[in-house]
C-alpha cells in the first residue's frame, strides 16, 4: 500500500532543525521536508551553528546526522536531552547516518533518539518515521542512570501502517483484540517457571 504524502502529512507549521556536516546532503534533506510542507528549516553543518539554533528557536523536528563538522552531534543531542532548562528537550529526534554499525545504533537508542534510519533516506521512509512519532504514545522519560528520552519499555506492535516489515515475525496491519482470554498469573508463572533439566 503506497503512502499519498500530499494527503497524509502537512509540516507547514513545523520548525525542523536539519543536521549534517555535508552541505549537498543538507539540501536534499531540506528539499525533502519542504516538499512535506515545512517552511521553517534551519540547517546547520556544525555543533556550534546547532546550538545558536536550539537556543534561540523552538524547534519541532531534529533530524541529524551525528557526524558534523566541528565535534560529535550525539554529545550535543545528548546534552540537549539531559538539560531540563532546553526548550527543546522533548524534542522528536531522527538520526540518518550512513554508519549504521550496532555500536552507533546503540548510542542512537542511549541518546534519546526516536528512529535511528539509514542513508540515503528516502521521501518515502522518512514521512513513515514522522508519522510513526506522531501517533507514538510513549512517555518522554528521565532516569537517574543519565537516560532521557521516549520510554523505550513499548509492546512491538509491527511496522507503520502501509510499510513493509524488515523482520520475519513483523505484523502487517492493524492486529485488533485478543481473540482468546489472556492468561491467568498461575498460567503466566509457569510458563516463566525455571525447568530442572536433568543430563
Amino acid at each position: 500500500m503506497a503512502i499519498d504524502v500530499n494527503s497524509t502529512i502537512n509540516l507547514s507549521l513545523v520548525s525542523v532543525l536539519l543536521l549534517d556536516r555535508s552541505q549537498h546532503s543538507l539540501e536534499i534533506m531540506a528539499q525533502i521536508v519542504k516538499g512535506f510542507g515545512a517552511q521553517e528549516v534551519h540547517r546547520c553543518s556544525t555543533v556550534s551553528d546547532a546550538e545558536r539554533i536550539l537556543k534561540r528557536s523552538t524547534i519541532d523536528l531534529i533530524i541529524a546526522d551525528p557526524a558534523l563538522k566541528d565535534g560529535d552531534g550525539f554529545e550535543l543531542l545528548r546534552n540537549l536531552r539531559s538539560s531540563p532548562s532546553e526548550r527543546n528537550q522533548h524534542v522528536p529526534i531522527i538520526l540518518a547516518s550512513g554508519h549504521s554499525t550496532p555500536t552507533r545504533v546503540a548510542m542512537a537508542r542511549d541518546i534519546g533518539a526516536n528512529f535511528f534510519v539509514v542513508k540515503p533516506v528516502s521521501p518515502k521512509t522518512l514521512v513513515e518515521r514522522i508519522l510513526w512519532i506522531e501517533r507514538d504514545k510513549r512517555a518522554f522519560v528521565e532516569c537517574d542512570s543519565g537516560y532521557c528520552g521516549p520510554d523505550r519499555r513499548f509492546k512491538f506492535t509491527g511496522p507503520p501502517l502501509g510499510s513493509e516489515g524488515r523482520r520475519r515475525d513483523d505484523l502487517n496491519g492493524d492486529v485488533g483484540e485478543a481473540s482468546e482470554p489472556n492468561m491467568s498469573q498461575n498460567e503466566i508463572n509457569n510458563l516463566i517457571k525455571p525447568q530442572r533439566v536433568v543430563l
